[in-house]
């Protein structure tokens, strides 16, 4: 879906303007407060004929200019009316704030939502939302925005989706966050959130696309822009909800999309290179440290670069604790450092001694020495910055650090606050103006870290980037197998399988023991019972003619009395193997996104420790 109508709007009306609180009048203030040109903006409400000084039209059609969008902030029920407004002035897109849609769950609110989109269908109007707050292009100076937001220039290239208009607010508040977009998406009725992903994965002013996701509701365009992402090498960081059953149930109730099995989304993130986080600072982090490097480093080798014991300490143990990749610093490094900085012992984790931030010409000169090791691909720098505190070491550090990067340095840095803090805003743009970002606190700081190398390890080129998607409407005839059938069918695809030995009878039970050699395992064969042990339909480890009869005679007595309605083939029996480790190889079938390959510990454990992994077929 081509969104340029939405959000590259020339002209806009705001329907429901008004100077009390409301999402019209937050809408107005965002528009006089950040919009550079006015000239096509108009303001729409009944009952008034100004709002903040600016001209206040009755309707729609008083209007003398064509409106490529309008921004609905009126009752649900005005909705369908203004719709018809919109179209004779030759609207074709709308953002639509109103609740009470499908995010309800009653069949009434579902009927409303199918009512809404089918007017836009018939209209031809591409419709944001319902149930959402809109979105600002800062790229092209749009403003289609209805909650109030901190006056400050949030220009940046992070292209931000929401599926929470909360979320949405906060985000944008976050003093460092500066984006190109940033989009609440709320119910994506007609817009579904994979049509904002591809328009940001293809949008160059984007350098990173941040999502909180509760769901999808479009499996075969996910895939697409998750594809084109991983194959543009653009970095796609993701917060999705519905780890837990209730986080999953809260998902679907709060935007009506389905949150969909969480191991499969894991499955699915692995196989494109998507970095999932695990909250929203951990986003704000990630999306952050993508953003503002100047480049990717070439391969994720690291090292860290303190002015004390405890700093160089901590970096050491979170490096250990989040799997970050230190670089092996050479001989010759470790030499120059150690003439530099006569006390201190080079290592990575690197205590420098606080030497380093007296003197930026010194500081220059260690990082100059770091960086140029072939070992090292990005360097992290310990620096807490306070707002209040006055220390002359963070100008000398940045000094240093600017003439690094001023003598043609490539490799990156960032800075890692020991402490969260309130940031020196002017010494903060100064060093992302650099190219140079603050991360936070250590844990988030180092858990940023381990997502850039996972991404700069990502190798699209080695994966198969598809999924066997379910198609739909198809309706399959479900039957289970029996054991023995199931073997064969697997034997038929090429897969090296012992389907073991039918036996219906005492006599058959004997030859065939015979045949394959104790000791033997003894199974009920039928497709009507799949939990064999649950009625006495498993015997193990028999070693000899009198235990397999007897075993026999059991399961099929055992079978008669506990599954009396089982039609039973008679009893499988295998060769019995010797202990080791078992694991389970099977297809979990996505309802979504199609079957899933899982391997994992197998045997009495597979309920117990729950250890196995999925990920989406085909493989390479």
């Amino acid at each position: 879906m081509d969104l340029s109508n939405v959000l590259k709007a020339r002209s806009i009306a705001i329907i429901g303007a008004s100077e009390k609180n409301s999402f019209g009048s937050d809408a107005c203030n965002n528009i006089l407060t950040y919009k550079k040109d006015l000239s096509r903006v108009y303001f729409v409400n009944k009952s008034r004929d100004y709002v903040y000084g600016r001209k206040c039209y009755p309707s729609l059609i008083e209007i003398d200019d064509t409106i490529d969008l309008v921004m609905i902030c009126t009752p649900q029920a005005t909705v369908p009316s203004i719709l018809r407004d919109a179209n004779s002035k030759g609207c074709r897109a709308a953002v639509v704030v109103a609740s009470g849609y499908s995010e309800m769950g009653t069949e009434e609110a579902h009927l409303k939502e199918q009512e809404l989109k089918s007017l836009a269908v018939e209209l031809d109007i591409a419709i944001m939302g319902p149930n959402c707050i809109g979105f600002v292009n800062y790229m092209d100076d749009v403003y289609a925005f209805g909650c109030p937001v901190q006056n400050r220039d949030r220009k940046g290239n992070i292209g931000f989706i929401s599926q929470s208009g909360q979320f949405c607010i906060s985000v944008m508040d976050s003093p460092n966050m500066k984006f190109s977009y940033s989009i609440s998406v709320g119910n994506c009725s007609m817009i579904q959130i994979e049509d904002y992903i591809d328009f940001l994965v293809d949008d160059d002013e984007t350098k990173v696309v941040a999502i909180y996701l509760e769901g999808v509701t479009s499996p075969e365009k996910f895939e697409a822009s998750l594809r084109k992402a991983a194959l543009k090498r653009k970095p796609v960081v993701v917060l999705k909800a519905g780890r837990s059953e209730k986080g999953a149930a809260l998902a679907a109730s709060h935007t009506g999309t389905l949150a969909g099995s969480d191991k499969s989304y894991d499955a699915i993130f692995k196989k494109f290179g998507v970095i999932r986080v695990d909250d929203l600072q951990d986003l704000l982090t990630t999306s952050l440290l993508f953003a503002t490097l100047p480049v990717i480093p070439e391969k994720a080798a690291f090292v860290s670069i303190n002015l004390s014991g405890g700093e160089t300490g901590i970096c050491a143990d979170m490096g250990h604790l989040f799997g970050v990749p230190y670089a092996d610093l050479s001989h010759e490094t470790k030499t120059r450092l150690k003439q530099l900085f006569p006390f201190s012992a080079p290592s990575n984790p690197y205590d420098s001694t606080s030497t380093a931030a007296y003197n930026a010409e010194l500081f220059s000169e260690c990082l100059s020495t770091i960086l140029n090791d072939d070992a090292v691909s990005m360097a992290i720098i310990g620096m807490t910055i306070f707002n209040q505190v006055e220390d002359p070491s963070l100008e000398i550090m940045y000094e240093g650090m600017r003439n690094v990067i001023s003598s043609g340095m490539r490799k990156p840095m960032a800075i890692l606050s020991f402490i969260e803090s309130t940031r020196n805003q002017g010494l903060s743009c100064r060093f992302e103006q650099l190219g140079v970002p603050i991360l936070a606190a250590p844990k988030y700081a180092f858990a940023s870290i381990k997502y850039l190398a996972d991404f700069i390890n990502y190798r699209p080129e080695t994966k198969s980037l598809q999924l066997a998607l379910p198609i739909q409407g198809n309706q399959y005839e479900r039957r289970a197998l029996s054991e023995y059938e199931s073997k064969r069918f697997l034997q038929q695809y090429g897969l090296k399988v012992d389907p073991g030995f039918v036996a219906t009878t005492r006599s058959e039970v004997v030859q065939t023991a015979n045949k394959i050699g104790y000791p033997i395992a003894m199974k009920v064969e039928s497709a009507d019972i799949l939990h064999k042990s649950d009625i006495g339909g498993v015997k193990l480890n028999l070693c000899g003619e009198e235990e397999a009869l007897d075993a026999y005679d059991q399961i099929i007595q055992n079978a008669a009395l506990n599954a009396p309605q089982a039609k039973v083939q008679g009893v499988l029996m295998q060769k019995m193997f010797p202990k080791g480790i078992e694991v389970i190889l099977g297809i979990k079938n996505d309802p979504q996104f199609g079957p899933m390959l899982m391997v994992g510990l197998g045997g009495v454990f597979v309920e117990v420790f729950k250890d196995f992994a999925l990920y989406p077929v085909p493989v390479n």
